[in-house]
């Protein structure tokens, strides 16, 4: 239909005038009938949703909904439903639409799926007709194109580095480094009766990543955790914000646009500093592959170029686990502080895009552990298939270590300055940090 409009008009109309009604064309085609289109077909299937607005799609009621939701605290002790605060629109529109429906991200559909099953199946993705979400342009500056956001033979290449550096052997030759950091922070706790176990885990997290897999400590890469914390915040504030005229972004830029861009550049500088502080004066590279940055320096480094990567790739991957080694673990450290390890995660996973289905989902009892009562198939706080997180015997070791040198020491209770405010920023977090009062045995 649109190949048609537009050969008539090409014999009909003047060159400039053709040109420009090609152009309007093609954006209504974009912006408007092609998503309703979609809708009516995802409809006739009985698939609905939000109706699609144009140009924003769904994005102006998500915002509005978060807005509402995340102004006000929660009760700790009577439930646990997060969903409602942190994806009020998930939760608004499944009751409304059913467990399965449509919502749109701009002109983008996205189909949003509950099912444990549905979703093991999407996880998996055995046949590759699942491919990673579209990547908006302040996350592809945070995560470039690194293990968590690549595909193909991009993602398996740096999916068997990151296998190399993290397997149980390697894993093994950790477990001091953990210890060692815990140490550290507990001798901080000396003489101390409240902390803020948020941030204190901030801490210990970015240290115990920085040496297990970079070879440094948290000082040396304080200014990469400090510039990429700075870069998830603009990620997280711009979120499900789309330009309302297309093409605006490329011609005005704004002070998010202009401060990520510096960031990017710091960030990648920083690293390749370390990287440089690793190789040595020289310049040379000793070979040494002990580690997640030397497995991706020997790659960087290897004349086979079916394994070679390039120092963006080294960058981008050290932004991952900078994020990934710290991140997640702060968040289920935090919450488990004052919860049981599985329970913790599945009431707070840190990054959240699973509900929870039962009568008594919303309820704290780490007792359901104890026996196997199916819940393996919506259990997946470290996702599932193929792209399972390959830090999650990292993250466990790490958290199992933490939590049982801490209790050896001390008993803890929640602080009475403490309001239970859950938010979404790159995983869960304690909005106003989480005040614990220490009780030494």
């Amino acid at each position: 239909m649109e190949l048609v409009i537009i050969l008539f008009l090409f014999f009909c109309l003047p060159c400039s005038l053709f040109l420009s009604l090609v152009s309007l064309i093609s954006f209504l085609n974009r912006a408007w009938l092609k998503p309703i289109m979609i809708q009516s077909s995802m409809s006739r299937q009985g698939v609905n949703g939000p109706p699609y607005r144009f140009l924003h799609g769904n994005t102006k009621e998500i915002n509005h909904m978060r807005n509402e939701a995340l102004g006000t605290s929660m009760e700790l002790l009577s439930h646990h439903q997060l969903l409602p605060r942190i994806m009020p629109h998930v939760y608004s529109w499944t009751k409304i639409h059913g467990m399965n429906f449509l919502n749109w991200y701009g002109t983008r559909p996205q189909l949003v799926i509950t099912d444990p099953e549905l979703v093991k199946e999407v996880l998996s993705n055995k046949e590759g007709a699942y491919p990673k979400k579209f990547i908006q342009s302040y996350a592809k500056k945070f995560l470039g194109n690194s293990i968590l956001s690549s595909q193909g033979e991009k993602w398996v290449k740096t999916r068997k580095l990151a296998n190399q550096a993290f397997h149980g052997g390697s894993l093994k030759a950790m477990i001091p480094a953990m210890i060692h950091s815990v140490e550290v922070m507990l001798q901080r706790w000396r003489d101390v009766k409240e902390v803020d176990a948020f941030q204190e885990f901030k801490l210990l997290t970015s240290e115990v990543i920085s040496r297990t897999a970079f070879g440094s400590s948290y000082v040396e890469g304080k200014n990469v955790f400090d510039m990429l914390t700075k870069l998830g915040l603009i990620v997280n504030r711009n979120n499900f914000k789309v330009s309302s005229i297309p093409g605006l972004d490329k011609l005005w830029r704004t002070s998010d646009d202009i401060e990520s861009d510096k960031l990017e550049q710091a960030i990648k500088e920083a690293i390749i500093e370390l990287i440089r502080k690793r190789e040595g004066r020289g310049g040379h590279f000793n070979g040494s592959d002990d580690d997640f940055l030397g497995s991706l320096l020997n790659a960087f480094h290897d004349s086979d170029l079916s394994r070679k990567i390039t120092i963006d790739d080294v960058v981008d991957e050290c932004k991952a686990f900078y994020v990934g080694g710290h991140e997640t673990i702060t968040s289920s450290l935090t919450w488990t502080m004052a919860m049981v390890v599985n329970e913790s995660l599945r009431l707070y996973p840190p990054v959240f895009n699973l509900t929870r289905e039962g009568e008594d989902c919303h309820l704290f009892k780490p007792e359901r552990f104890a026996a196997d009562h199916g819940l393996a198939k919506a259990f997946l706080p470290f996702g599932s298939g193929p792209r399972t997180c390959v830090g999650l015997n990292f993250a466990a070791a790490e958290i199992k270590i933490a939590l049982s040198m801490i209790l050896r020491r001390y008993r803890f209770s929640l602080s009475p300055s403490y309001v239970h405010a859950p938010v979404h920023m790159l995983t869960i977090c304690p909005k106003h940090g989480l005040q614990i009062l220490l009780h030494p045995l």
